[in-house]
């Protein structure tokens, strides 16, 4: 990611719109991507990244040009992407790229394979938003504990809380389904 001169990030501070244009071009693509790690589903991940810099031009005093963009915008999109998934029905959620991301075993017949791997995803879907936040970039995305408590504004302990307690979630939802994980 390329670094943005400091006059760029003070001029947006003080609500410069060509600032803010600069910062958008330059940063759009990883906003964009790091929101699609944790929604898994593209259309919404297109309309939560327009959330999210609207969040950013709007909250433009407040930001702090020592602290730099980058991190500050993916705290913005984590917040948008986490009340994404409070508003969304756990249905709706369910894209093909959850399922797609679960390590499948080679061995196993496809057709047992890939009803587990649905009942795993629709499990994950049914987490608590800030438990499968926390679990989506910590576990499958394997991000380090350290990045996904800066991205969440919490704590590295509170992160591996949270994973710790959809772990437990998942395993007893799918133990209820007749999958021992």
């Amino acid at each position: 990611m390329e670094h943005e001169p400091n006059d760029v990030l003070s001029r947006f501070q003080h609500g410069d719109l060509e600032a803010f244009v600069s910062l958008y071009r330059l940063h759009q693509r990883a906003v964009h991507g790091w929101i699609l790690r944790i929604v898994r589903n593209p259309a919404a991940a297109e309309d939560v990244t327009v959330e999210t810099f609207w969040r950013i031009y709007r909250a433009h005093a407040r930001f702090d040009p020592a602290r730099g963009f980058e991190g500050w915008a993916r705290q913005v999109a984590s917040h948008a992407a986490l009340d994404w998934l409070r508003a969304a029905r756990p249905e709706r959620e369910l894209a093909p790229e959850v399922i797609d991301d679960l390590p499948a075993p080679s061995a196993a017949d496809a057709a047992v394979t890939a009803e587990i791997r649905c009942k795993t995803a629709r499990a994950f879907s049914r987490l608590p938003p800030k438990l499968r936040i926390a679990a989506t970039l910590a576990v499958v995305e394997e991000l380090p504990h350290k990045e996904v408590a800066e991205a969440l504004s919490i704590s590295v302990a509170a992160v591996k809380l949270r994973v710790f307690r959809a772990l437990r979630m998942l395993r007893k939802d799918l133990s209820s389904q007749g999958i021992t994980p």
